[in-house]
């Protein structure tokens, strides 16, 4: 192939015309040998947001990231191997329920996961929460979790798409990170990385997701589902609702702490958390469908249901936090892991919680401590939020709204937790109560077209 021209391609793009694959592939390889540099990359980066990539620019994108660095071969681990992805929301702490749930029903789960962006948690920093426990294992420790336990929870390593790495970093400080096949390509090129054999998405939408709109939810999980199995993964999508923070715990060591409570059958701190298990069971559904460990997505939540009741879910997570390194102790004590509230929100009025902004909670929970304010800075593992009150719930004057966490009270802001809470007074009784809050998933996408899901 002839020397490869960064100028041309960012011309062509520029002028909006469509890229050949080896084009695509050599800017890729150069950028990522560092034979291009940033301010051209970047240059490219904008002419493919403000111009768009087609989609078979986008699976030559995907392809490209994907085999700048190791692709993982998990043939020799028995089973269909199927992972999960969420594209980020505030109070998810999901995949630590979904993952030892669905290896507990005989689907081995292979998770490569990410740290909070922005207003949004992330999985490993939750992990992390639990003393000891390791997320930076070398790919043979990864291999041999996922063997023992059936289950592995890392982040991503110098091996797996390193130009993704790369990529994201210059996407950050660019203005170019909301590009659905920007995303796409990011995504998938870590996820089919790390040897799976199937995968399933949880696309959220709302004011407190990345993709605040449907329409734009949609089409991204429509391009993960397609590009996906463009390389021979099937994939399915899930549309859930991010209008609200999902469960009551928001920040890391309260996240994890109310996971664990879930796990083991339990009340977490706050109250029930219907919604986390909604979102939970319906994933795993999907999953366990991919996986052949059950006939239809309908069964799959039905065998993921009972798995969680009956304790092998929690028996799992026992084996993957061992066989990591976390101490087995804070499983047992989970409130450990944020100790003891540094303040209390309480109402200032009887009436019902109308409305709960994840968006504000989330920005809070990053001032509190919870998350990053630069990449280099470390988060307060028991910095965040229990919430005593969801919307639709009755609240008495001076009741708790909130209970706040940290290691530093100084750090505790109630006028910014309170910011995110609208009361209406009203008195007692059916005729005034709230309206039934709303179904969480929305819609499944297959490969073809989205159906709605919100029904059943």
């Amino acid at each position: 192939m002839p020397d490869l021209n960064a100028v041309r391609l960012i011309t062509r793009k520029r002028d909006g015309h469509a890229l050949e694959a080896d084009d695509i592939a050599a800017l890729v390889r150069a950028y990522t040998d560092g034979a291009v540099p940033d301010y051209q990359m970047a240059a490219f980066l904008m002419a493919a947001f403000l111009r768009g990539l087609d989609a078979t620019e986008t699976t030559a994108l995907t392809r490209a990231m994907l085999h700048s660095g190791t692709v993982l071969d998990l043939s020799d681990v028995p089973g269909v191997k199927v992972d999960k992805h969420s594209t980020g929301g505030v109070g998810d702490k999901v995949s630590l329920v979904l993952a030892p749930l669905v290896a507990a029903c005989g689907v081995p789960v292979p998770m490569i996961s990410g740290r909070g962006l922005g207003h949004t948690g992330g999985t490993l920093d939750k992990l992390e929460a639990i003393p000891g426990f390791r997320t930076d294992l070398s790919i043979p420790e990864y291999r041999d979790v996922l063997e023992r336990t059936g289950a592995v929870l890392i982040g991503q390593t110098a091996e797996i798409a390193p130009a993704d790495g790369l990529l994201y970093a210059l996407r950050d400080v660019t203005g170019t990170v909301e590009s659905i096949p920007l995303i796409a390509a990011s995504i998938l090129s870590k996820k089919l990385a790390e040897g799976i054999d199937a995968l399933v998405l949880d696309v959220k939408t709302g004011r407190g997701a990345f993709m605040k709109s449907q329409a734009d939810a949609r089409q991204l999980g429509a391009t993960l589902c397609r590009v996906g199995r463009q390389f021979g993964t099937p994939t399915v999508a899930l549309l859930t609702q991010m209008d609200v923070p999902l469960g009551r715990a928001i920040g890391n060591g309260p996240e994890t702490a109310e996971a664990i409570q879930l796990l083991r059958g339990q009340t977490p701190a706050g109250g029930p958390c219907p919604d986390v298990l909604e979102v939970t069971i319906a994933l795993a559904g999907e999953m366990l469908h991919l996986g052949d460990a059950a006939s239809s997505p309908q069964e799959g939540r039905r065998l993921a249901t009972a798995a969680l009741e009956d304790g092998p879910a929690f028996g799992a997570f026992q084996e993957i936090v061992e066989a990591q390194g976390g101490d087995l102790g804070a499983l047992e004590n989970p409130d450990s892991l944020m100790g003891k509230p540094v303040a209390v929100l309480e109402a200032e009025t009887a009436g019902f919680v109308a409305d709960v902004d994840p968006l504000a909670l989330g920005y809070a929970a990053v001032d509190l401590g919870a998350g990053r304010a630069t990449k280099e800075a470390d988060v307060d593992h028991k910095a965040g939020f229990v919430l005593n009150k969801r919307p639709g719930e009755r609240v008495e004057d001076g009741e708790p709204l909130a209970w706040i966490y940290a290691s530093d009270p100084a750090r505790a802001d109630l006028e910014a937790v309170r910011s995110a809470f609208v009361l209406e007074s009203r008195e007692a009784g059916a005729a005034n109560a709230p309206s039934a809050p709303r179904p969480l998933v929305l819609d499944r996408f297959d490969g073809e077209t989205w159906e709605t899901r919100s029904g059943e």
